[in-house]
């Protein structure tokens, strides 16, 4: 759940780069990192932090030059050293820098083959790293002084070839230009845009279709799984279907929760279909509790104030406001520990009593994961007065994790994991809790865009598009879990 952006302009990009990743900044706030090309020479500055925190005057003037790609990091399991903020770079061959979207599932396999039979050094546990060695690998075989569109098609090809997961990527190659690719699921989204100047066309890929929007680029598409586009440095740009067909599955996770509401992802409108499933989801509740005592439905920031309009509508009742966010608490869902994220809930999120005294209120949030941030806003409701509190889910129950680039935590932290509804609604000490049905979560999304025939559902089906092995699901588990990162951090 990283944001990436590659950009090939007319003029100075480093500006736009940095304007592009505070738009990106929801999908990662851990660390960010520019690198741009300057004649023969790559500048970079990357850091721990926000990305307004990260960069100040003196590193963005020194990030000359009109190619550039950019990075916003959401730490996975294993990955959260400073070392690993990205882009990251490698000097052999040409000298290539790299800004990654996803997670690998085959990484310790390729982390042996790259140093035994391709004869190259990772120096960190990031995927990401291991990524760019097997390209800058899969690139020099092709043994070109200069390389030509066709050969670096070629090497994505191999890249495609032996990695396994969900990965969205974008490269700068020096000499040649900006590279991105796309998983052959096209789990991960990358999307491209273009611009018209005085002085010719500018090309762009991003994570999301809001970052080409704030630059004033015009949304082209998706790229298309298994697809590479190669931006050159004279500005011409070059597309090939790089890896054999295979089950086109988007993550429906970023529908739900990951994605900006005003962004485009496989020409489904994000806000859209949070709309949908708000209305799903309201015709559910209206089934099960048809003589429903339901003041009002109050939606828990941010995400889900989309979803709770449509849904209050099909019950009857009004929406209000019942929580007050601080802005400058980062989203509680990717807090490194446990503790961390308990305190933060009562630092983000400030109840308006007058909104739950002596009302039965329906709290309506994206999706419930640990559960222990929905344990303590219904607290809180019942704190401010509420006589009731229901909690509604726009998403199915979370009870497997996600392998593909979302840190969710391992199966023994999943509040919904072997327990039912019921048990759930218990532990959360809700009056009543209703989830989405995955059937009509698919067709919220899918209404949007018909072609979509499968989801990555993998966080509420438990099934992998990609396959997976038992062996990497516990190694992940270890990896994962809120005791193993903070023995990490004490470690660092």
């Amino acid at each position: 759940m990283c944001g990436i952006i590659g950009i090939v302009g007319q003029s100075e990009v480093a500006s736009a780069l940095y304007d592009a990743l505070t738009v990106l900044q929801h999908r990662g706030q851990d660390a960010a990192g520019i690198a741009t090309i300057d004649g023969n020479r790559l500048r970079l500055h990357k850091g721990q932090g926000l990305v307004r925190d990260v960069f100040d005057q003196g590193s963005m003037l020194r990030l000359r030059g009109r190619v550039g790609i950019g990075h916003c990091r959401y730490p996975t399991a294993g990955s959260e050293a400073a070392a690993e903020a990205q882009p990251l770079y490698v000097n052999s061959p040409y000298g290539i820098a790299l800004a990654h979207n996803g997670n690998l599932i085959n990484t310790e396999a390729l982390r042996r083959e790259v140093f035994e039979a391709d004869r190259r050094h990772v120096n960190t546990d990031s995927d990401s790293e291991v990524l760019l060695n097997v390209l800058a690998h899969e690139l020099q075989v092709q043994d070109r002084r200069t390389l030509t569109p066709e050969h670096v098609f070629k090497a994505v090809a191999g890249t495609h070839a032996r990695c396994v997961g969900g990965y969205a990527v974008v490269t700068m190659v020096l000499g040649c230009g900006v590279l991105a690719f796309r998983d052959r699921h096209g789990i991960r989204p990358l999307v491209l845009g273009e611009r018209a100047t005085a002085t010719g066309k500018e090309y762009a890929v991003a994570s999301e279709s809001v970052a080409l929007d704030i630059l004033g680029f015009k949304l082209l598409r998706d790229v298309a799984p298994g697809e590479a586009v190669l931006m050159t440095l004279d500005g011409q740009l070059f597309t090939q279907q790089c890896a054999e067909p295979a089950v086109h599955a988007p993550c429906i996770f970023e529908y739900v929760y990951l994605a900006r509401p005003d962004s485009m992802i496989e020409d489904v409108s994000v806000y859209k279909a949070r709309l949908r499933m708000g209305e799903k989801l309201g015709e559910k509740i209206r089934r099960l509790m048809p003589d429903h005592d339901i003041d009002a439905v109050i939606p828990i920031p941010d995400t889900s104030r989309t979803a709770a309009g449509p849904l209050a509508q099909a019950l009857g009742v009004p929406v209000r406001e019942g929580f007050v966010k601080n802005r400058y608490i980062g989203r509680t869902f990717i807090m490194p520990g446990q503790s961390e994220r308990v305190k933060s809930v009562r630092r983000k999120l400030n109840p308006i009593a007058l909104e739950f005294r002596n009302k039965n209120v329906l709290l309506v949030d994206d999706s419930i994961v640990r559960g222990t941030t929905s344990k303590q806003i219904i607290q809180m409701a019942r704190e401010a007065g509420a006589k009731k509190v229901y909690l509604a889910s726009a998403a199915p129950p979370v009870r497997y994790p996600n392998i593909y680039g979302i840190d969710m935590p391992v199966t023994s932290e999943l509040v919904a994991h072997d327990r039912t509804v019921e048990e759930v609604e218990r532990i959360l000490g809700a009056d009543k809790l209703i989830y989405q049905d995955l059937d009509d979560l698919i067709w919220a999304v899918r209404d949007g865009n018909e072609a979509l025939v499968q989801f990555d559902t993998s966080c509420f089906s438990g099934e992998y598009v990609t396959g997976v092995e038992p062996t990497y699901l516990r190694s992940l588990e270890s990896a994962r879990s809120d005791g193993a990162k903070a023995e990490r951090r004490e470690a660092g």
